[in-house]
């Protein structure tokens, strides 16, 4: 895009995105940017980009945009944030201005193109818009109470794009807060031209839009591989449990939980994907509460620890390495147990076993060792 020197572009970007929670969303990686990085790069050529931060995030956007945008400190509304943005363009020369969510990464040069144009025909304001398609229902405590027809409604997008000189004027007539810049235009008595919006010009507000502005980006999936491997001595006992199935058998293993080491060889894999370490860091021997625990809470903690990052599991491999007992007739029932755990299709998962042709702590018979390989699939 290429525009001449009289238009800026304000990008918002100072709030904290509680409705998401956690880190604030224009900060959050997009397929391998952040979302502001990206909202950013879709007014690429626009005379003067203003990027409005929150205070506490100005060291961040330095690093980040230091030289290439304008960075201003935001205010406690959005709309005292818009104000700060357009004070720095007051007296600049700048004639049309456009005001930009920060946490719509998606917005297209169409759409851009379409607000700029309108307001080289002559508009002072312009905004992108979709019309209401879907019924319309009026609720009270999860019930519906009512009807409200869509006819005439549209659903409001950005950039919103004014005459510099009246939004400025409009924001310091009017100084509390409004539900988006149009809303001021309006009070102010200057009609608003709409323009094509677009669907994928989203707003991210929830954790399931980042999903969706991943299959929009589409491509760029995160893949973690990680591997794990595990032993355990015979000790005393009667059976031995492998892949959360009892074997009977006349050793057992030794191990401060109930050293399933198929398990614990497939937990640390999916740890390792995630670069979180192994059991040992999540669940410590020297802890006494996991003495003969169950297995099945470390790989469970570890597939949900996956799933609440984005991560889907791939495929799981798991190989034990043993001379006795024998695995075969046991490896259907571990696979579905697995599967089960982690909440994957047992299809996903696969379970065999091998022997070190008798050579070796586990050609001895001393022990039983298992090696795992988990990918993890993101975005």
């Amino acid at each position: 895009m290429s525009e001449p020197q009289d238009i800026a572009v304000i990008i918002t970007a100072a709030g904290r995105g509680t409705r998401m929670g956690g880190e604030a969303k224009q900060w959050r990686d997009l397929n391998g940017e952040t979302v502001l990085s990206r909202s950013i790069a879709a007014f690429a050529g626009i005379g003067r980009i203003v990027v409005v931060v929150h205070s506490d995030d100005m060291a961040l956007g330095i690093d980040a945009f230091g030289g290439k945008v304008t960075l201003v400190a935001g205010g406690e509304t959005r709309a005292a944030s818009v104000r700060a943005g357009l004070e720095s363009l007051d007296g600049s020369g700048i004639e049309h201005v456009l005001i930009h969510d920060g946490a719509r990464p998606l917005v297209s040069a169409q759409v851009i193109g379409g607000v700029i144009a309108a307001l080289r025909d002559g508009a002072v304001a312009a905004a992108p818009a979709l019309p209401v398609t879907d019924a319309l229902w009026r609720g009270e405590a999860g019930r519906v109470v009512g009807m409200q027809p869509r006819g005439g409604l549209y659903r409001a997008q950005t950039p919103q794009g004014f005459r510099l000189e009246e939004i400025l004027a409009a924001h310091r007539a009017f100084p509390g807060d409004v539900a988006d810049d149009v809303e001021l235009a309006v009070r102010a008595g200057h009609d608003v031209a709409i323009t094509p919006g677009a669907e994928d010009n989203l707003k991210l507000t929830y954790a399931p839009d980042f999903e969706r502005a991943r299959r929009i980006l589409g491509g760029a999936m995160d893949i973690r591989l990680g591997n794990g491997f595990d032993v355990h001595a015979f000790d005393d006992g009667d059976h031995v449990t492998l892949c959360g199935v009892r074997i009977d058998h006349d050793r057992g293993l030794k191990g401060h939980s109930d050293a399933d080491v198929g398990m614990h060889a497939l937990t640390d894999a999916i740890y390792g994907a995630l670069a979180e370490g192994d059991i040992g860091r999540h669940f410590p021997p020297s802890d006494p509460q996991w003495k003969g625990a169950d297995s099945e809470i470390f790989l469970r903690h570890a597939a949900d620890m996956a799933k609440s990052r984005g991560f889907r599991i791939g495929n799981a491999d798991v190989t034990l390495i043993c001379e006795k007992p024998r695995i075969g007739p046991h490896a259907g029932a571990m696979q579905q147990r697995l599967a089960g755990i982690m909440g994957v299709d047992a299809d996903r998962i696969s379970v065999k076993a091998t022997t070190s042709e008798k050579l070796g702590f586990t050609g001895r018979q001393e022990g039983i060792a298992a090696i795992a390989t988990a990918t993890l699939i993101g975005g």
